[in-house]
């Protein structure tokens, strides 16, 4: 059985043609989403890159006990999001300028006005963002990133720039934290060398890594763990694979780490 996921190519008409590298759009393709397909040995996260051309929905995303409390069980969503590229003033909406209450947010989120209310961060590769549930937000244009999130796909659609798409407002006022974003604790510059920890729970792991893992490192991750390469070629279980790619690995000691390598590790909290 081959280490490496399947890629599903999703088109979007708000996708792009143009891909950042190593990515190429089939001829006369839009595409706005290359999934992996979540494994068997590591259910619980996806990861996916996004790419877009036009500013995607105003959305919110519910927690487990939410959603369990409604019956569908554990199938809350929380995410963040690393920069691999950005048009000039591209930027990401999370959060409000100013604490809003959910009769004003639904309102806003009729006349179109919670754009404006929402705040904007301009971004450039390398700025990484985690978007715990019930954080308003959206992706701006001109934006490719790499996501990794719990595996859930309930969206609660609170804005869509007139679009024919159907809105969620019970449910999304029922969710939304009317909050301003707290950047200073969401927020960190990832250098495109050099080993860091992104996310440390309590829902997943997330870690950049340069070369071998650091023993700190390695200890997060005793099993299992998804393998997302950033600069160089790495070899899993004798499957070799390259940036734009994505992998599961049985353990750390199955991948082979090239000396000037960079990638991503990942993998779900026990819960």
């Amino acid at each position: 059985m081959t280490a490496a996921l399947p890629i599903r190519q999703v088109e979007k008409p708000w996708g792009k043609d143009v891909l950042p590298a190593p990515f190429k759009a089939p001829e006369g393709a839009r595409i706005g989403e290359i999934w992996f397909e979540p494994p068997a040995g590591l259910p619980d996260l996806l990861v996916k890159y996004i790419f877009t051309s036009e500013k995607l929905s105003v959305q919110v995303h519910p927690t487990d006990a939410q959603t369990e409390a409604k019956g569908l069980g554990r199938q809350g969503k929380e995410e963040c999001w690393l920069i691999v590229d950005a048009e000039p003033g591209a930027t990401l909406g999370i959060g409000f300028d100013a604490p809003i209450g959910a009769d004003k947010m639904r309102e806003a989120s009729l006349d179109g006005s919670i754009e404006e209310l929402m705040t904007w961060h301009e971004v450039v590769p390398g700025d990484f963002f985690y978007i715990p549930a019930n954080t308003v937000h959206a992706i701006g244009v001109g934006v490719s990133l790499i996501e990794v999130q719990q595996n859930s796909d309930i969206t609660y659609r609170l804005y869509d720039y007139g679009r024919p798409r159907e809105l969620h407002l019970d449910d999304g006022m029922a969710v939304a934290k009317g909050e301003v974003y707290d950047l200073a604790h969401w927020h960190k510059r990832v250098p495109v060398e050099g080993s860091a920890v992104l996310v440390d729970g309590p829902l997943f792991l997330l870690d950049q890594v340069h070369g071998r893992p650091t023993a700190e490192i390695a200890a997060r991750y005793p099993d299992a763990l998804l393998i997302i390469p950033r600069e160089g070629m790495f070899t899993v279980a004798g499957d070799s694979i390259a940036p734009g790619g994505c992998a599961l690995a049985k353990s750390l000691d199955l991948v082979e780490f090239p000396e000037d390598g960079v990638c991503l590790l990942a993998r779900a909290c026990a819960g």
